[in-house]
């Protein structure tokens, strides 16, 4: 093994620190170069916005749709507290007939339960999103878009696979959408 002497090891050790320092330097600039892409702001600025927009749909449909609905005769509490016991646990009140009050006081017990209750909340929930997602993308394309958010589509006459409905031509299997293929034969 040849013997690497003091002066020559400085040199050496700079050597590699500066071809360090300049692969530090290439990453960085490779990763800023992505992170400031045009479409990476553009979808986190629209996580960003659709979070913000979730927490105000669920707010909507928690307190303010769902208190009304719990007025209905047949419902006796908020929705989200509706609950069936499929399993007892040890300390079931037998004597009023409901046995527990609370989603949590079942848990808490040891039962078995299905909180219908909150699935009825989270699809309610989930409905609202989407449907205010969609109408924000109808008025983007109405008034904003170039390039629609909705595309429309359409079942290909012969492949009967899903296509744009402003397509000429279908991207399956290439045949013309307009009828030409039928007037040849």
């Amino acid at each position: 093994m040849p013997r690497i002497r003091l002066e020559d090891s400085t040199d050496l050790l700079r050597d590699v620190g500066d071809e360090v320092v300049e692969r530090g330097k290439r990453m960085w600039e490779g990763f800023t170069d992505f992170a400031m892409q045009d479409n990476v702001l553009e979808v986190a600025v629209g996580l960003i916005i659709a979070a913000a927009f979730t927490t105000v749909v669920t707010s909507f449909v928690s307190e303010i749709l769902l208190p009304p609905l719990s007025l209905l005769p047949f419902v006796h509490r908020n929705l989200d507290e509706k609950f069936a016991v499929l399993k007892k646990g040890p300390h079931y009140n037998f004597t009023d007939g409901h046995g527990y009050n609370t989603v949590d006081q079942a848990t808490e017990d040891g039962a078995v339960v299905m909180a219908y209750g909150m699935f009825i909340n989270k699809l309610l929930n989930f409905a609202g999103v989407g449907f205010a997602l969609y109408i924000v993308a109808a008025l983007y394309d109405r008034f904003g878009g170039s390039d629609p958010i909705i595309k429309h589509m359409i079942k290909c006459k012969y492949c009967r696979k899903r296509i744009s409905s402003r397509a000429k031509r279908c991207v399956n299997c290439t045949s013309w959408q307009d009828g030409r293929e039928e007037r040849m034969h």
